[in-house]
């Protein structure tokens, strides 16, 4: 398994765009449903955007790179960018339902 965050601020005329080119990749993400795959995106409120990938694969790879609305976030991410994306590999210190045990509440379990 491996943990990766990564970590850029888009332009302020960007931001909203950029969000929505997010919106986009869990749609195709929701219809899709790829397993040994988690994913959660935050917007800040400087537009700094940090995104949260998890995949069971030890060398990282998932099929999110496949993902045609992924392909168009990826096109033009850096001029969307005042600060370029920085992805560094995580280790999770803490947890209260914010990752796998959300779904297990959620149902009850």
């Amino acid at each position: 398994m491996r943990r990766t965050v990564i970590r850029y601020k888009t332009k302020p005329e960007m931001s909203d765009r950029n969000a929505e080119l997010v919106a986009a990749v869990f749609a195709e993400l929701q219809a899709a449903e790829p397993e040994g795959f988690r994913y959660l995106s935050l917007r800040l409120e400087d537009d700094t955007f940090i995104h949260f990938v998890e995949t069971a694969a030890d060398d990282g790879s998932s099929a999110l790179p496949k993902l045609a609305a992924f392909q168009a976030f990826q096109n033009g991410i850096r001029e969307r960018c005042a600060e370029p994306p920085l992805a560094k590999s995580v280790t999770i210190v803490g947890n209260y339902r914010m990752l796998r045990e959300t779904e297990n509440a959620l149902a009850g379990v």
